[in-house]
């Protein structure tokens, strides 16, 4: 079990009382104060789960001392009480001990969400095409924004990739266990003889980039402009508005035509790009980290298989968790908080198994 030792909670304890009494002078300036109440805000509910722990410690203490009494009945209700405090006092420190972990700095950011059609053909775009509105409904229940950044449509339905952007609160920390190749199982519509096929469709999720985030000079890019190609509405393809950006010093390319606009296809553009290059300085560091963690969750690489929504048999069953749902309708219309609570949970417990060592 894990135990944070006293003075580490007392020193938790004396930071927060610290910071109020700073913010109860009226004496700071107005950007020191909003950087001193930040971290007031991020401390006290930390603060909160401690004052708890040593609480039922010293609770805990006083009854230990009650089971040693004279009095046999007296005795027995000390030992009563202990056993139930002991109780609240492993949940309580398991509490602190989440909320001592580290946070992933991007958990709270915006997310690019990219949906691509796998193996299956035509059947893996309807896929992508179920994905993207399983997204889309989730995301309508959460109260985030979404902008389609592009698109491309399959000739028989579905998409063979679409990239999204996903705004609100806590985007990416609900969304980040998402990455990986999502796997179907079903007779398509084509199928005559009631055959089942497996078909797979690619998610990615990124933490999106601010422009402070990544410092990109004009130099290291390479802009062409031509005529955008297919579908997009009336005179799309008749301008020359599309845009291809290439980042020299790593060779990222990014392709927008979606857009009328020049100018609008190549801020979408940088956009996308910012966020893939953020996301690969984010793997870099990771990767160099000693004893850098590989999740039970997966390691979200969008190559690995994760999840298969099986329609036979109406389940969904996540791979890195061995959890099996059949509630799969529910699922496809963006009922995920289930799975992902699971996720969520894994997680944490895997990262208290390393920290308890």
């Amino acid at each position: 079990m894990i135990s944070i030792p006293a003075d580490r909670i007392a020193a938790i304890e004396a930071r927060r009382d610290e910071l109020q009494a700073q913010m109860a002078t009226g004496d700071l300036p107005g950007d020191k104060y909003v950087q001193v109440s930040k971290e007031y805000a991020e401390l006290e509910p930390v603060a909160l789960a401690a004052g708890e722990v040593r609480r039922l410690r010293q609770e805990a203490e006083s009854l230990q001392h009650m089971t040693q009494d004279a009095d046999e009945e007296l005795r027995a209700m000390a030992s009563e009480e202990l056993r139930a405090n002991d109780e609240a006092l492993a949940a309580a420190d398991r509490k602190l001990a989440l909320a001592l972990l580290p946070r992933d700095a991007a958990d709270q950011r915006p997310a690019m969400l990219e949906i691509r059609a796998g193996v299956g053909g035509d059947e893996a775009a309807l896929f992508a095409g179920d994905l993207l509105r399983m997204y889309q409904r989730y995301a309508d229940r959460m109260g985030w924004r979404l902008e389609l950044i592009s698109a491309s449509e399959a000739e028989f339905g579905g998409y063979k990739e679409a990239v999204l952007s996903v705004t609100g609160v806590g985007v990416f920390a609900k969304l980040k266990f998402e990455s990986g190749v999502h796997r179907v199982q079903r007779v398509p519509a084509t199928e005559a003889g009631g055959r089942i096929h497996t078909s797979a469709a690619t998610v990615a999720v990124l933490p999106e980039a601010e422009e402070a985030d990544i410092r990109i000079d004009d130099k290291d890019l390479r802009i062409d402009i031509y005529r955008a190609s297919g579908p997009g509405g009336q005179g799309v393809n008749t301008t020359d508005s599309a845009v291809r950006i290439t980042h020299l010093p790593t060779g990222t390319i990014v392709i927008q035509q979606d857009e009328r606009s020049q100018l609008k296809n190549k801020a979408k553009a940088m956009k996308v790009l910012r966020t893939r290059l953020y996301e690969a300085e984010r793997d870099r560091l990771n990767s160099e980290r000693a004893g850098a963690r590989q999740s039970m969750v997966g390691s979200g690489d969008r190559s690995e298989r994760i999840r298969t929504y099986n329609f036979p048999q109406g389940r969904v069953t996540d791979h890195r968790i061995n959890l099996t749902l059949h509630r799969l309708p529910e699922i496809l219309e963006g009922e995920l908080d289930e799975l992902i609570a699971a996720l969520t949970a894994q997680d944490e417990a895997d990262r208290l198994a390393q920290l308890d060592g």
